[in-house]
């Protein structure tokens, strides 16, 4: 008996089904790259916060000074900041809350 062959079918066949294999693999592919895209990112990110600088701390308020016993002292430290005032080294406000200051003690 004569067997007809068709060797387009098979051939189709067997490319459909080498194109379908493909494809799958190349999403797989797409599929690890983009995950090691984002691992890097995090990465970059991760290193990124290491090395950035720790937030500026406050500086610690001054020590207060011990009230003034005589008064002459006070009348002086009045002097100075008028005097600054008038130099323009400190504005209205700066030398009223100085001021209040010195005069609380």
């Amino acid at each position: 008996m004569f067997r007809r062959r068709r060797p387009i079918l098979g051939a189709a066949m067997l490319g459909g089904a080498a194109y379908a294999g493909r494809k799958s693999g190349q999403r797989s592919y797409e599929q690890q790259d983009q995950e090691a895209r984002i691992e890097n990112l995090e990465a970059q990110q991760q290193q990124q916060q290491a090395y950035a600088a720790p937030p500026p701390q406050q500086a610690p308020p001054p020590a207060s000074q011990p009230p003034a016993a005589g008064g002459p002292a006070l009348v002086d430290q009045l002097k100075q900041l008028s005097d600054l005032k008038a130099a323009g080294a400190l504005s209205d406000e700066e030398f009223e809350a100085a001021k209040q200051k010195l005069l609380a003690g």
